[in-house]
């Protein structure tokens, strides 16, 4: 049974707070007034203990995604919304989760709007999450709402799970080939080093593969902590002045120019603004609001400004695609498109179609840039041990001429 923390005034003026233990808001308010106490405020108190509980427990988009969908299909089914919860909580294998269905139940029991108890955890429901269910439950198509934005969520789950998919393998070769590499300096070395003292000892010198060799194995165990160090510091250093808002911009500005990615990253960015526009509006939410979640969502935010002087003009009584285009960001197909889509009022279904069409030409391209930088990677790797084999090599096959 919930704990409601409130404050109320006695028959002498005096604020008092107290907790009580009741079913639901309004039987806790009977029971303040039993007690002859005026309310001011109520609060149930598992509502601030929610956000803690469970360490904060993460939940996937994937997870929200699988929730909206399931719960649209219970309500287009004729179950009741409470009852609708109560089965969806059961079912729910994430705790905080679980738990964050049960304090939305709770709220709505209490007469609290569907979107007003979404929007209580903001943390795990996004404002285009809350938007699109606020738009839905105004419009009596609330079923609908929650498979639109369960769908999208979807969407956006599995291209991440490209990309992290298609760049574990990269990444896998670069930890490997590091790691030979740093085992050959510290290990391989001190094996050969006194053949190469042999070397010296005997009037000749090094050549210089293995002078450049052995200057490196003693700078990393002479100053390597120290350079891990400063290597730390200077990431803590960029990593504060990229969260300051002038740092963002910077860095979305030079992804944006960066060869082959740039291209992916801002076509991603513009599928992306699209596909939460189109279905923003295509769930009734209105048009300055749509640009202002849709500018938020972007991911770049040299995007986002172009969006947001987008929804200046549109707000005065332009055209979306016009001030669009006068940002110079936006490829110009689809500017076109949004330009003919307006004009044939059909912009939510061509932005959605957009979004598809450039979300698949991105996975593409990130194929072939994936398939591309292994064998890439695999190269430069073999290279790298290839030399340091050279360099440990080259002094024996001077000793060996010497005698």
């Amino acid at each position: 049974m919930p704990n409601y923390i409130y404050t109320a005034k006695n028959e002498h003026g005096a604020e008092i707070t107290g907790r009580i233990t009741a079913n639901s808001k309004r039987e806790a308010l009977d029971a303040i007034h039993r007690r002859n106490l005026f309310p001011i405020s109520i609060e149930d108190s598992t509502k601030g203990e929610i956000s803690i509980q469970l360490f904060k427990r993460r939940v996937s988009e994937k997870q929200i995604s699988a929730a909206l969908l399931q719960l649209a299909e219970l309500l287009d089914n004729g179950v009741p919304v409470l009852h609708a919860f109560q089965i969806l909580e059961k079912q729910t294998p994430n705790p905080r989760l679980k738990s964050i269905l049960k304090n939305i139940h709770d709220r709505i029991s209490e007469g609290e709007s569907v979107d007003s108890a979404f929007s209580a955890h903001s943390d795990v429901f996004n404002e285009l999450t809350v938007s699109v269910l606020r738009a839905g439950a105004e419009g009596a198509f609330l079923e609908d709402a929650l498979r639109r934005v369960g769908g999208f969520l979807e969407k956006q789950a599995e291209l991440k799970g490209k990309v992290i998919g298609a760049l574990i393998y990269p990444s896998l070769i670069f930890a490997v080939g590091t790691t030979v590499v740093v085992l050959l300096l510290i290990f391989a070395v001190p094996f050969i080093e006194p053949l190469f003292d042999l070397v010296t000892s005997r009037g000749g010198s090094l050549p210089l593969p293995t002078q450049i060799l052995l200057g490196t194995r003693d700078i990393m165990l002479s100053y390597g902590l120290w350079i891990i160090g400063l290597g730390v510091v200077l990431f803590i250093v960029l990593q504060g002045q990229f969260s300051t808002s002038w740092g963002v911009r910077l860095w979305d500005r030079f992804k944006l120019r960066l060869p082959l990615i740039g291209k992916i990253l801002l076509d991603g960015a513009v599928a992306r603004f699209c596909r939460v526009l189109g279905t923003l509006l295509a769930n009734g939410v209105p048009i300055l609001k749509s640009l202002e979640i849709s500018g938020q969502s972007t991911g770049n935010t040299i995007l986002s400004d172009a969006v947001r002087r987008s929804a200046e003009n549109v707000s005065s009584g332009e055209t979306l695609a016009k001030p669009l285009a006068e940002a110079g960001i936006i490829p110009a197909q689809v500017m076109a498109m949004i330009s003919v889509a307006e004009e044939s009022n059909t912009l939510e279904t061509v932005l959605v179609n957009t979004a598809d069409s450039m979300e698949r030409q991105s996975a593409q391209q990130l194929e072939v840039l994936v398939r591309i930088l292994e064998p890439v990677m695999l190269l430069v790797m073999g290279v790298l041990v290839l030399c340091i084999i050279i360099a440990l090599l080259l002094p024996m096959f001077g000793l060996m001429e010497a005698f």
